[in-house]
């Protein structure tokens, strides 16, 4: 029962992890590689809503599968 208990914990840690992590890399790969629209004024718009798009999947997807 204690593992069952810890495996479930575990779980909802690496969602948490995995839903800090995107949005965390994402602007550290933009900082390195130019990414599109980049020196325009709607490239900072199309990269925020890619890191808000795919926290939004991600937390989606977690919570269907019952991980959070």
């Amino acid at each position: 029962l204690n593992d069952e208990r810890l495996n479930t914990i575990m779980k909802k840690l690496a969602g948490w992890a995995a839903l800090i992590a995107v949005p965390t890399a994402l602007p550290v790969v933009g900082q390195n590689v130019p990414y599109p629209g980049f020196s325009e004024p709607w490239g900072v718009w199309l990269s925020a809503g890619l890191i808000a798009a795919s926290t939004v999947v991600l937390l989606f997807l977690f919570r269907r599968r019952g991980w959070l």
